[in-house]
């Protein structure tokens, strides 16, 4: 086996421990006859020198991959880039998107800074990270808190650090549920709660691109002042339609990929 498929293999596996939902849909698809690929794996991080993109994103540069474009969202203030695997089509793409700290509250950036500054990064294993999980300790829910209201996916990043966000069926490689409308249905009647911002099928066949995706579990977490619960991770869906020329679709869309962020939005509960 190549040293990347152990990557994705560690990684799948680290990702339905925290997100059994996930396994549990994958399963059901394989039941009904399904062949399930991978479209596509999307991890998130802060843009600070030693875990930006370009710093984490090594290991796949290493073994094959290569930078294909780069995307903002503006409102969540976020920079991302995606990957694809130079030779060989059947490795997923990689969507990561790192947060824009210096745009937010100086009480938020000094959260961010105090996190990022706890972790001695000289003996982080840049080949590991990317499935690493926290690399800090003593969480604090007020600074959660502090976090979750200026952003959802800093609290995110604060409570499960570097691990696949989500993973994604290809919904072209099916044969039963091979359109998002079927698939939509399949989990609806599967009683799956779906993401329905900005729509349950984000995209459209005129742009190439329909996503759909459950909202993310949610799961007990220590902190110092006791357990709270947060969201892990959510499972995605994707329909690719190909150009006018055959060619596949194979970018983002930002509209729809900023909806797709909230599938990690959590309303208190304390």
């Amino acid at each position: 086996m190549d040293t990347i498929d152990i990557f994705f293999e560690t990684l799948w596996a680290k990702y339905t421990s925290e997100n059994p939902l996930a396994l549990k849909i994958h399963e059901s698809l394989i039941s009904e006859g399904e062949n399930i690929v991978n479209d596509h794996i999307a991890l998130r991080t802060f843009n600070f020198e030693m875990c930006g993109i370009d710093k984490i994103s090594s290991y796949l540069i290493k073994n094959g991959y290569e930078e294909i474009e780069e995307y903002f969202f503006i409102e969540k203030k976020l920079h991302a880039k995606h990957y694809q695997h130079k030779t060989n089509k059947n490795h997923p793409l990689i969507f990561i998107s790192e947060l824009e700290v210096e745009k937010f509250s100086d009480k938020f950036i000094a959260i961010a800074k105090s996190l990022y500054n706890s972790v001695d990064w000289s003996n982080v294993n840049y080949d590991k990270i990317l499935y690493s999980g926290l690399l800090w300790q003593n969480l604090n829910y007020n600074k959660y808190k502090i976090l979750k209201e200026e952003s959802q996916y800093a609290a995110w990043f604060y409570t499960n650090g570097f691990s696949a966000n989500h993973f994604t069926v290809s919904i072209n490689k099916l044969k039963k549920y091979n359109t998002t409308e079927k698939l939509t249905q399949f989990l609806i009647n599967n009683k799956i709660k779906l993401n329905k911002s900005g729509g349950i099928i984000k995209g459209s066949e005129e742009l190439l691109l329909e996503q759909l995706s459950t909202m993310a579990e949610s799961k007990e977490l220590y902190f110092t002042d006791g357990k709270h619960r947060v969201p892990t991770c959510f499972y995605e869906f994707a329909y690719r339609y190909n150009y006018k020329n055959g060619n596949e679709f194979r970018g983002f869309l930002t509209n729809s990929a900023d909806k797709i962020f909230e599938s990690t939005n959590l309303v208190d509960n304390d």
